[in-house]
Order: C-alpha cells, then sequence, then structure tokens
C-alpha cells in the first residue's frame, strides 16, 4: 500500500467517524485565537478554556492587552504552563498586531511567525482555523500519529519533515481538517502510553498495530527477574557456628 493510498483510506474513516471537526479551544475573535493557541502550548485545551474567559474579560482586544502589565498578566494565566514567558509574549505580540497590523491578526505565515511567540506550529494551526489555508499543523499529538498508523515514513523525525511529507500525501480536499483529525485521534485514542488499539477502526491501516503481538501493550513491562539458583556442585554458605559475631 502506498503511502497515498494508506492515507486517502485513513481520511475517509476520519470524515465518516467525525463528519464535524474542530478546534477544542473556545475563541470568538481571531485575536482571541491567537492568546488561547500561544497559551495552549504544552498544556492542555481544558486548562486554556479554563482561564481565558477572565482573561479577555479584562483584556478583550490586542490595543487593551498591550498595555497590561506582566504581573497582571501573570495573576490571570498563572495555572498554565511557562506563565512568566507566555505574559511577556502575549504582551509584545498584543503591540505588533495593533500598532502594526491595526488590531487584525496577520494572514500569512511569514507574518505570523514574526508575532512573539508564535512558532511554526502556531502559524499553521492559526492559518488552517481562521484563513482555511491547506496546512498542517504538527504537534506532539500529529506527529505520533502520523508515524504510527504509516502516513510518514519513520525516518520523517522532525516536526517539519512530517508536515512536509504530509502535504505530500494527505488528498486535498481534506487538508483544512487533517491536523484536527489527527490531533484528536492521539489525544483520546492513539495515546502516547497506552492507545486504544481495541476501539481503534484504523487497525487494518496501521504500522503500528501490525508490528504487535496478539495481547503485547506497546509499552511491555520488564518481565520479573527469575530467582538466582546455585551453580551445580555449590551450596548456599551458612555461618560457622564456632564463630562469634562481634558486637
Amino acid at each position: 500500500m502506498t503511502g497515498k493510498e494508506r492515507a486517502y483510506k485513513a481520511f475517509e474513516w476520519f470524515r465518516r467517524e467525525r463528519p464535524v471537526v474542530e478546534t477544542e479551544l473556545h475563541y470568538r475573535t481571531p485575536f482571541e485565537l491567537v492568546v488561547a493557541v500561544v497559551l495552549s502550548a504544552q498544556c492542555t485545551d481544558v486548562r486554556v478554556n479554563m482561564i481565558t474567559p477572565g482573561l479577555f474579560k479584562s483584556y478583550p482586544t490586542a490595543a487593551f492587552m498591550k498595555n497590561a502589565r506582566e504581573e497582571d498578566l501573570f495573576d490571570l494565566i498563572r495555572s498554565v504552563t511557562y506563565p512568566n514567558s507566555k505574559a511577556r509574549h502575549l504582551i509584545a505580540l498584543s503591540k505588533v498586531i495593533d500598532e502594526e497590523y491595526g488590531g487584525e491578526v496577520p494572514k500569512t505565515f511569514g507574518e505570523l511567525i514574526r508575532l512573539p511567540g508564535v512558532g511554526r506550529k502556531t502559524a499553521n494551526v492559526l492559518l488552517s482555523v481562521l484563513f482555511k489555508e491547506p496546512t498542517i499543523a504538527v504537534d506532539t499529538h500529529v506527529y505520533r500519529v502520523s508515524r504510527r498508523i504509516g502516513l510518514v515514513p519513520l525516518s520523517a523525525n522532525t516536526p517539519a519533515k512530517v508536515e512536509q511529507k504530509l502535504l505530500s500525501v494527505v488528498p486535498a480536499e481534506y487538508l483544512d481538517n487533517a491536523h484536527h483529525w489527527l490531533l484528536l485521534h492521539g489525544r483520546y485514542t492513539c495515546t502516547a502510553r497506552k492507545p486504544s488499539c481495541e476501539t481503534c477502526g484504523l487497525t487494518d491501516l496501521c504500522r503500528f498495530f501490525a508490528k504487535k503481538a496478539p495481547g503485547e501493550d506497546s509499552f511491555p513491562k520488564t518481565a520479573p527477574k527469575k530467582p538466582s539458583t546455585p551453580k551445580p556442585g555449590l551450596t548456599p554458605q551458612t555461618p560457622n557456628p564456632g564463630l562469634r559475631t562481634p558486637k
């Protein structure tokens, strides 16, 4: 089976199983999505969604957030990962968006990655969700699932390589949703430590599943050590009753 054939069958299954798919981050405006995606780096969407209502109530636009004091912003986002650096990034990117783009989120990859705190993955998420650009953001879930299923070769060992290979095999009609399908599959089914292969509908395509022995877990536990036995002709040493143990 070629990579394109495998990808077509996989995304046909995703389309049937989850025809409507979208980001799990809550947002109302493009600016709010930028903030939410930056906050979500190495943090769960659930946690981000818990703090953004209060954050956006105080700072609803880039014009407001650029004037925030770092310590005030920190207090509102302190429960996410790396709140200090994220507070600095949010203030700095808000300044750029407000002063260089009139408060509007820029629409090109080159402009987006100029924003403090916005890297390749974040830029691709924004391009896909906000502007329906045919691109795929590769996070830890997308990276893992793509390699496990066999959508990309194992030689694709960086996010950039996985992204480029996916763009070459994912059918054009599925590019808009490919990131979300792979991400959610990795988040809820093909998890890192114990993938739920028994409930997955892609096992007939999956390279990872094909290599597993029946009943074998993806992360096998170390077998217990067998008790050592003395070599033939040797007997365990016993204390000599004629020797006195020093006190």
